[in-house]
């Protein structure tokens, strides 16, 4: 049976009038049954139950988290599982989605890179968890008005299903998201840069996860990061700027003893030279078994201050969610004080 989250807004079943009730009752008020559609004519309800699958989650569970974001585990239709965080703000509501079941792209220091790859999400089981959080937060969907790629998984490497469920997301019948508050992550897949700035119609920001200025210590940090070198990276990001005209975000984790140096600031503000960019240091978030440490705040402030005395925009982004395991790098189906979840 197929998900009916899986079509864009113009594939959608019906014609017209009753297509746009259909969308309407999908996107502005979030119902999870067909039969909850009362407006539409009981045969047709019966008709569409009948041939699509309206929710892509088996089961949905919550960890809140004290500074009021909340840490969504997913259980997909066949068995497997994700992940998505909600995190709220005094001007914007954010959710934080998942591309994969896993992540193939290995980062030493993130919990869910240690789960392996499961498999790619279809583009309904991506918008899904924006329909799911905002239910599960008493919100209407078009409420979260801001969203980041940067849950489990590499979206380049689900580049199709990412960028049709950014589609669904953005088009004004469905949830109507401004295409400047949605971010895209990637550890880098240059090829996928490129792409992602001739997709004229989207606009997305785009955010690269560096975590070091040198290909020693960064393939350390991200095993798979030889396939694509710091120079191809960076040219990729100064083509998509070229094109695009927008700002590039860095992320940079902070890792005690292997990325914080002072040459290694140095490095990395000589790659941002002649880039429009902004850096986010990250200090490290903790998970059994990591092996790593977070930087000390007088060495984040080093290194800060480094970038900033040489020009680069750059500020620390302190993650949400630390005690829900919500927080950046630390999603692993893993529920606070319980054994891991099943891997997917």
């Amino acid at each position: 049976m197929q998900l009916l989250l899986d079509l864009h807004p113009d594939e959608y079943p019906l014609e017209g009038f009753r297509r746009r009730q259909l969308l309407e009752w999908v996107f502005v008020q979030g119902v999870g049954t067909f039969e909850a559609m009362t407006n539409l004519p009981a045969p047709l309800r019966s008709d569409l139950a009948a041939r699509f699958q309206l929710n892509p989650f088996r089961e949905i569970e919550t960890v809140r988290s004290a500074d009021g974001s909340a840490k969504y585990l997913f259980t997909l239709l066949d068995g497997r599982q994700m992940e998505a965080v909600y995190m709220p703000y005094l001007d914007r509501k954010t959710v934080c989605v998942s591309t994969m079941v896993g992540c193939p792209a290995r980062c030493a220091f993130c919990a869910t890179g240690a789960m392996g790859f499961g498999r790619n999400l279809t583009p309904g089981e991506i918008v899904g968890q924006v329909l799911a959080v905002a239910g599960g937060e008493g919100l209407e969907p078009r409420e979260i008005r801001n969203l980041v790629f940067m849950g489990m998984g590499e979206a380049m490497l689900n580049y199709d299903h990412t960028m049709k469920a950014a589609r669904i997301l953005l088009h004004p019948q469905a949830l109507g998201m401004s295409k400047r508050r949605v971010t895209l992550s990637t550890v880098g897949i240059a090829k996928g840069i490129r792409r992602l700035a001739e997709e004229d119609d989207l606009g997305l920001k785009l955010a690269i996860s560096l975590h070091a200025p040198d290909e020693e210590t960064r393939q350390k940090i991200i095993p798979t990061g030889a396939a694509n070198s710091i120079e191809e990276i960076m040219a990729a990001a100064r083509d998509y700027q070229a094109v695009t005209g927008r700002r590039v975000t860095l992320e940079y984790t902070m890792l005690r003893g292997l990325n914080d140096h002072l040459w290694q600031a140095e490095l990395l503000a000589e790659r941002l030279r002649g880039l429009v960019s902004h850096v986010n240091l990250i200090p490290m978030n903790p998970w059994d078994g990591s092996g790593f440490e977070s930087s000390t705040e007088e060495q984040i402030q080093a290194f800060y201050d480094a970038l900033e005395e040489r020009g680069v925009d750059v500020s620390v982004r302190r993650s949400r969610g630390k005690d829900a395991g919500a927080a950046c790098g630390q999603l692993a189906l893993k529920r606070p004080g319980a054994a891991t979840g099943a891997p997917a």
